[in-house]
């Protein structure tokens, strides 16, 4: 058995199993427990009662976080004229059509978000294989194939977040950074549990909202209370 360092150890001490702590409280210990020697990013973990593989149980859409996410978004737009320029004056790292689609093909994708007006869906339509397991293939359902590319851009870069239940019926979201305020984080995780609520699909029946955890990068998770999660968003 691998020997655990006293960091590590110390962290999963300040966690009492079994226990399901408020969010405030929770993402006081998250933040305290965050102890390695860069930035850790704090991720909430929400398992919810749905199985994705079924249309009507699909959970995915795209949210403002309004402490933003602490990180620098890289993003690519697939546009021409008139509007590749606006893209390029909201801040879009990287712009093109056949050029940028040539550049991904060879492997070059040096974003973390891609957006395309509707017209060069027929370019971005071969990258599928590429972009769709990388979770980066747009999509018009969160915003990401729009005619306003402006605002595509700007909210991409102001912290606006993508989440999708995966296969599990898991949905992880970055929040914020440890760096972040107890406040900031906590307002971030509300904004995301809210988000999901707003989400749920017409065929999840039963509980939705099943487990929330949330966690550093280096860090232990902390089970949150869900009903008292829950009713702070209603």
């Amino acid at each position: 058995m691998a020997k655990v360092g006293k960091r590590i150890a110390a962290a999963r001490s300040a966690v009492e199993v079994g226990k399901a702590y408020t969010l405030a409280a929770a993402a006081e210990l998250v933040k305290s427990n965050a102890t390695a020697k860069f930035d850790e990013t704090v991720e909430i973990a929400v398992n919810l009662g749905v199985d994705p593989k079924y249309a009507d149980q699909m959970v995915r859409g795209v949210v403002s976080l309004p402490h933003g996410t602490g990180r620098t978004v890289r993003v690519a737009v697939f546009a021409r004229d008139a509007k590749a320029d606006e893209a390029r004056e909201a801040g879009a790292d990287i712009v093109g059509a056949e050029d940028l689609m040539e550049e991904i093909q060879e492997g070059k994708m040096d974003f973390d978000r891609v957006i395309a007006t509707p017209d060069m869906m027929a370019i971005v339509g071969r990258l599928g294989k590429v972009l769709g397991p990388r979770g980066l293939m747009p999509n018009p359902k969160v915003g990401t194939v729009t005619p306003n590319v402006a605002k595509a851009v700007a909210d991409a870069k102001g912290g606006a977040v993508e989440f999708r239940a995966e296969k599990t019926g898991i949905v992880h979201v970055g929040v914020g950074k440890a760096s972040f305020s107890q406040d900031a984080i906590e307002e971030n995780a509300r904004t995301l549990i809210l988000a999901l609520q707003k989400a749920r699909p017409s065929g999840a029946k039963g509980t939705y909202v099943k487990k929330i955890t949330l966690s550093s990068t280096m860090g232990p998770g902390v089970e949150i209370d869900t009903q008292e999660a829950l009713a702070s968003d209603a």
